[in-house]
C-alpha cells in the first residue's frame, strides 16, 4: 500500500537533525522531540535517570519558571507530555500553527539551558515525585510490578534490559546535583535528538523557526554508546509466583524476541498476534469463548533495538477456575502454533490488523511526528513511515512459523503468575512472596 507522507530533511551544524512533514489539512501543529537516551543507556548505579529527566525538564529553565512550560502551551491550547522507554525519552505537544515558535522556543531552553534550573531543591522534589509514581503505578497497583519482575527473569544481571525505566529508588536516593548534571551534559544536547515538525506550516517556515531556536546551541561530545544486548531465546522456564491481594488470578508469559528492524521480529510479532490479536485470536477463541476458563487473554511484542525485543501473552483466569488450567491452554496453544504454524487467513487478518493500527496512528500529525521521530531516530530513516505496510504484508507464513519455533517456546520462557490471597495460601506463603525458580 504506497503511503506519501512528504518528508524534509536538514541536519544543523550542531548536529540536530530536524524533519518536516507539511500538512495543511487543519490549522495544528505536532512537534516531538527524541533524545538517544533511555533505560538502556543507564550504567549501573544510575539507573532512573532517563525518566527522572522526563520530570525535571518540565521545572524550569534558564528562562522558564518550574510550571511555566506547561502554563504556557496550555494557555495556546496545547496539549503535551513526554515519556521515557528502554531505548529513548521523547517529548511531544500539539498545538494551533500559531504557537509553533512558543513551542520551539521552550524546547530549546531546556536543551540548552535546562541545568540552570536543576538544583537540590528541584532535585529532591522531583525524586519524590518519582518515588510516588512508583508507588502508585508499580507497588500499590494490582498486578503492577509484573513487567518489573519478569525482565529480571528474562535477561541476565546487568543486560541494558534487565530494569525497568522508573530505576531503584536506591540510585535515585544515592544521586547528587553533580550525578544529575553529568547525565545530562552526557546525553542531552542537539547532536544526541531528533525534531519533527508535522502539520500546518511550510517546510521553509519550519526549518527557519528551527535554526533560530536551536541553531545556537553547541553540540555535546559524542555520547557513549549503549551496551549491545544481543541475546538468544530464553534457555528454559524462569517463574515467580505472588500471591497477595489482586481481583483475579493472573498469569503472564513473556518471550525473547528478534531485535527491532529486521522481518523476524515483524513475523514474530505476527505469530504473537495470531496467538492474542482481537476477538479472532487463538487464544480468545479458545480460553475466552469456547471453555469460559479465561476472562481476557492479550499480548503482542514489544520491539526493541538493544539485541533483542520481547513479547508477552497474559491470560486472567475465570472466576472458580483453576490458574493451572489457563497455563496449560496457554503452552497448548503456544506450542501448536510453533509445530504447525498458521493459515493463510489468520496470516491476512493479522496482517490487516497489523495495517489499521498502522493507519490509525499516522492519522493525526501527534502520531505521526511521533512515528517520523522514532525511526528517524533508531533507525535513520524517517521514510519508514511510508513503507512499514510494505514489510509487514511482505512476511510469509513460514516466516512465521519459523520465527515461533525459534523464539516464542513453552520451553524458553519467563512467567510471573498472581493468585489471591485465600486461607489455605495465607498457611502456605506470605503475601507478595515470590519464588523466582527456574523450572
Amino acid at each position: 500500500m504506497p503511503l506519501n507522507y512528504p518528508l524534509a530533511e536538514q541536519t544543523l551544524d550542531n548536529g540536530l537533525r530536524v524533519v518536516v512533514s507539511s500538512d495543511r489539512a487543519v490549522p495544528i501543529v505536532s512537534v516531538n522531540l527524541w533524545y538517544d537516551v533511555g533505560s538502556r543507556h543507564e550504567p549501573p548505579g544510575l539507573t532512573g535517570f532517563a525518566h527522572l529527566f522526563e520530570h525535571l525538564m518540565f521545572q524550569g529553565s534558564r528562562n522558564v519558571r518550574s510550571g511555566q512550560h506547561f502554563s504556557f502551551l496550555e494557555s495556546v491550547g496545547a496539549s503535551l507530555n513526554a515519556s521515557t522507554f528502554f531505548d529513548r525519552t521523547n517529548y511531544f505537544e500539539s498545538l494551533p500553527s500559531g504557537g509553533l515558535d512558543l513551542a520551539l522556543w521552550l524546547e530549546a531552553d531546556r536543551m540548552g539551558y535546562l541545568l540552570d534550573a536543576v538544583n537540590q531543591e528541584n532535585l529532591d522534589n522531583q525524586r519524590d515525585v518519582v518515588k510516588e509514581e512508583k508507588r502508585q503505578s508499580y507497588d500499590n497497583r494490582p498486578y503492577g510490578d509484573s513487567y518489573e519482575r519478569l525482565v529480571r527473569l528474562l535477561f541476565p544481571e546487568g543486560h541494558p534490559y534487565a530494569h525497568m525505566t522508573i530505576g531503584s529508588m536506591a540510585d535515585l536516593d544515592a544521586a547528587d546535583v553533580e550525578d544529575v548534571h553529568a547525565f545530562f551534559r552526557k546525553y542531552y544536547g542537539p547532536n544526541n535528538a531528533v525534531l519533527t515538525i508535522v502539520g500546518d506550516v511550510s517546510e521553509e517556515d519550519a526549518f527557519d523557526a528551527v535554526k533560530r531556536y536551536f541553531g545556537h546551541l553547541p553540540a555535546i561530545p559524542a555520547p557513549p554508546p549503549a551496551p549491545d544486548g544481543t541475546i538468544g531465546p530464553l534457555d528454559g522456564v524462569y517463574r515467580d509466583d505472588v500471591v497477595e491481594d489482586v481481583p483475579s488470578d493472573l498469569i503472564t508469559m513473556m518471550f525473547r524476541l528478534p531485535v527491532d528492524g529486521t522481518q523476524e521480529l515483524d513475523a514474530a510479532a505476527l505469530a504473537l498476534d495470531v496467538l492474542a490479536g482481537g476477538q479472532s485470536g487463538r487464544l480468545n477463541r479458545r480460553l475466552v469463548r469456547d471453555e469460559e476458563i479465561a476472562q481476557s487473554v492479550s499480548g503482542g511484542a514489544l520491539p526493541l533495538i538493544g539485541g533483542v525485543s520481547f513479547g508477552t501473552l497474559t491470560g486472567i483466569a475465570s472466576d472458580g477456575i483453576e490458574l493451572q488450567q489457563v497455563e496449560d491452554a496457554l503452552v497448548e496453544e503456544v506450542e501448536k502454533l510453533a509445530k504447525d504454524g498458521i493459515t493463510a487467513d489468520e496470516l491476512a487478518t493479522a496482517q490487516a490488523q497489523a495495517e489499521r493500527d498502522w493507519l490509525e496512528q499516522l492519522a493525526t500529525c501527534g502520531g505521526r511526528a511521533d512515528e517520523i521521530s522514532h525511526h528517524a531516530l533508531l533507525f535513520g530513516d524517517p521514510n519508514r513511515i511510508n513503507t512499514r505496510i510494505d514489510e509487514i504484508r511482505a512476511v510469509t507464513a513460514d516466516q512465521v512459523q519459523a520465527a515461533a519455533s525459534k523464539w516464542i517456546r513453552a520451553g524458553s520462557r519467563a512467567q510471573v503468575t498472581y493468585r489471591r490471597q485465600t486461607e489455605a495460601t495465607a498457611a502456605d506463603q506470605p503475601a507478595g512472596d515470590a519464588a523466582g525458580e527456574q523450572e
